[in-house]
């Protein structure tokens, strides 16, 4: 199919990467292309919208995926000797031993830009406060509740972090908005920039949390972390008396992450310490000879997938709210033929 014929048709940004699918995926791009300048996925009927999402997918991993840093993919390993989660996420991936482990660098969606003169033109906070500041209150209490936020954090905190550098930046609020900002000024730790030390992208940014969905938050990023939080009797996690997590004498808590926390995420956190004890229960009624690591181990297995099935099939669909949605994350989890809307 040539690209010459279909140009008109593609925005001008995305023309290059087009040029450069195959045939069927510039059908499958045009597809897309046309729902999105109507807005109409969640709109048509879900069959329709199942196989619009689908698409995208296959095209965003296809060509939206840039890799930094030096790959080790390649380095094999057979999975069969790594039955649980390690602490610090390695040997996940059987085709890339390091992929997705703590201090390992994001990928990311498109080439770095200089744009050091230009960042702060607008201003972050004209724009927080012109976009997003709420004009008028709406009460969503019927589909969602503060705890949605604690959840989403909560999540955030298993997932990803950026390395800080030690200076600090300060920005201050500029007088046209200065009134409307509750928050005048704040100084922050900006993301730290790492050579790669490969032939592409120059400069990148490491993930201090493991990125896959292991339950870090309770379980800690590294196997430092990790130790601290067990009690090393039938496998169980520790938890205060009162059924919240306890707290060192500095007043930090004994969890899996402690960066910008909250009583939300802190709940959530304790919750989850609970389940994973209540876990290694069952589990050692059942199989009473398994020792403690043991239980540990599948414990994390059971608890980190519940994580992820209550944000997959309850939170994530109560956000979205819309049949093709719901159809298509209960396919994520069940399995196609199970994902009735």
């Amino acid at each position: 199919m040539g690209s010459g014929l279909f140009k008109p048709r593609v925005h001008p940004d995305l023309r290059d990467v087009f040029s450069k699918m195959s045939f069927f995926d510039k059908i499958g791009f045009l597809f897309i292309h046309a729902f999105d300048k109507r807005n109409l996925w969640h709109k048509v009927p879900v069959p329709i919208g199942l196989l619009y999402l689908n698409t995208r997918r296959t095209l965003l991993e296809k060509y939206n995926l840039l890799a930094v840093g030096r790959s080790s993919h390649g380095a094999l390993f057979d999975p069969k000797e790594f039955l649980y989660r390690t602490e610090d996420g390695k040997y996940n991936d059987p085709h890339n031993a390091e992929a997705g482990s703590q201090n390992t660098f994001f990928g990311r969606n498109m080439e770095p830009v200089d744009q050091q003169d230009e960042l702060m033109s607008p201003d972050p906070f004209v724009v927080a406060t012109k976009l997003l500041a709420r004009r008028e209150y709406k009460d969503t209490g019927k589909q969602f509740n503060i705890l949605a936020a604690a959840w989403i954090q909560f999540m955030v905190h298993d997932w990803m972090d950026h390395m800080e550098d030690t200076g600090q930046i300060g920005i201050t609020a500029p007088k046209e908005v200065a009134n409307e900002c509750p928050l005048k000024s704040f100084k922050f730790h900006p993301t730290k920039e790492l050579p790669t030390n490969s032939d592409g992208i120059k400069i990148g940014h490491y993930n201090i949390r493991t990125a896959w969905w292991d339950g870090s938050a309770v379980y800690g990023n590294n196997e430092e972390r990790a130790e601290k939080l067990r009690t090393y009797v039938d496998g169980k996690l520790v938890i205060g008396d009162d059924g919240l997590l306890l707290h060192k004498e500095n007043g930090v808590a004994l969890s899996g992450d402690i960066r910008n926390s909250w009583a939300g995420v802190s709940i959530l956190q304790a919750l989850f310490v609970k389940e994973h004890n209540a876990v290694c229960d069952a589990i050692k009624e059942e199989h009473p000879n398994l020792s403690d690591e043991e239980l540990y181990r599948y414990a994390k297995l059971v608890t980190s997938a519940v994580i992820a099935k209550v944000h997959t099939i309850d939170w994530t669909v109560e956000l979205l709210k819309t049949k093709t949605m719901r159809a298509a994350m209960r396919a994520n989890w069940y399995g196609l033929l199970e994902c009735t809307p």
